[in-house]
């Protein structure tokens, strides 16, 4: 074989590699957005509030309406009500390197909770994903000795991930919520719903993730969504603000390992409703606070509330342009930034709540859908469970 052949060959097989990512298009390498605009990433997410569970069929078959939106380098899905048979444990979905880093991993599972089941996570041979992590959940709770000691289990459970993502060397966790499990990775969102096996699950909420980095790596643990306890979020923007706010959660014991921006959100949130007990309302308020001249037009009662909500946490004010889904065992959230840089759709059919970047998301899996709209800039679309009400 000459040595030009052998070039041409090696270059091949790298555009094969790379064009499995969604980077390249034909044989010779381009750029990845000559073919196409560039559109920021995509999500899609909708709650039954009546509990009803439905397959990841579907959340997969709105994302993928989406393609376009991003670039392969990252897809993921986040679902509630998917272990009834474990409904009471934490569910932590661990992504390890490699099956290396399993033991000193589990040797700090061991030693911070009782581990009731655990299980690799299946998955499928696909033609789109390769050279993947390795998956593992574990239905957990706090271990008794710290419940003796009257801790608060939640918050226990808080410790137990920042140790696992601080401590332990190729391990990450994915998710930890109760009921619920995130599913992400590199690759297109419907070749993630397939190499996971989504239809095999069913869900009273369901999100989801097309994403199209821009100023962080397209890496497994950095694909959305990012999650903490049964929180999760799905994020299409850029938040600015990233290091002020990265800093602030810096003094209230949060360490962000995860090379994003929309880690801070996830933290943000946990901080401001779990441990400062400000109602939902309330916490995203402060994430897209009123502008002081909104401010100064609000009654007095209001003008006081907004105003102190905006003193007391301003190092969570989040900057830039953003639209994101936030998700938890009780509901689902929506919400863009405060002059609607990203878009955001809501649309309802009988106890069906969707929320997207695209209404075309929303009529692909209910044509009929009623009502939808584009709420107001910084104004949260909160959906409870019916029995939340």
């Amino acid at each position: 074989m000459s040595k030009m052949t052998s070039v041409i060959n090696c270059l091949l097989k790298f555009n094969k590699i790379m064009e499995n990512f969604g980077l390249f298009t034909d044989p010779w390498v381009k750029s990845p957005y000559r073919e196409r605009d560039s559109a920021a990433c995509g999500l899609i997410g909708f709650i039954n509030k009546d509990k009803k569970r439905v397959s990841g069929s579907v959340i997969k078959k709105a994302i993928t309406n989406q393609h376009d939106r991003g670039n392969g380098l990252g897809g993921g899905f986040a679902a509630y009500g998917i272990y009834p048979e474990h409904e009471d444990l934490y569910a932590l979905h661990l992504m390890y390197d490699n099956q290396k880093n399993v033991k000193d991993t589990e040797d700090i599972l061991d030693k911070c909770v009782h581990i009731h089941h655990q299980e690799t996570i299946p998955h499928a041979k696909t033609d789109q994903i390769f050279d993947h992590p390795y998956f593992k959940r574990y239905f957990t709770e706090p271990n008794p000795e710290a419940m003796r000691k009257g801790i608060n289990p939640d918050e226990y459970m808080v410790s137990v991930v920042m140790e696992i993502n601080i401590k332990a060397e190729g391990a990450f966790v994915v998710s930890s919520g109760k009921n619920m499990g995130a599913f992400k990775g590199v690759g297109f969102p419907e070749d993630i719903a397939d190499f996971f096996q989504l239809d095999h699950y069913e869900g009273y909420i369901w999100t989801a993730h097309n994403r199209f980095p821009t100023n962080t790596p397209g890496w497994w643990g950095g694909a959305h969504p990012f999650t903490l306890l049964d929180k999760s979020i799905v994020h299409n923007g850029e938040i600015s603000s990233y290091g002020i706010n990265k800093r602030y959660l810096d003094t209230h014991g949060y360490i962000c390992t995860l090379m994003t921006d929309t880690e801070v959100v996830t933290y943000l949130i946990d901080f401001l409703h779990r441990k400062n007990k400000l109602s939902y309302e309330q916490t995203f308020s402060v994430l897209a606070p009123h502008f002081w001249k909104d401010i100064d037009n609000l009654n007095e009662e209001e003008r006081i509330k907004y105003t102190l909500l905006r003193s007391v946490y301003g190092g969570a004010a989040l900057n830039g342009p953003f639209a994101f889904l936030y998700a938890f065992n009780g509901g689902l959230i929506g919400i863009n930034d405060r002059v609607k840089l990203r878009p955001l759709v809501i649309g309802k059919k009988n106890n069906t709540v969707y929320m997207s970047s695209e209404e075309a998301s929303i009529r692909e899996i209910c044509p009929d859908a009623e009502d939808c709209y584009a709420p107001h800039a910084g104004d949260a679309v909160i959906v409870y469970l019916d029995e939340e009400q």
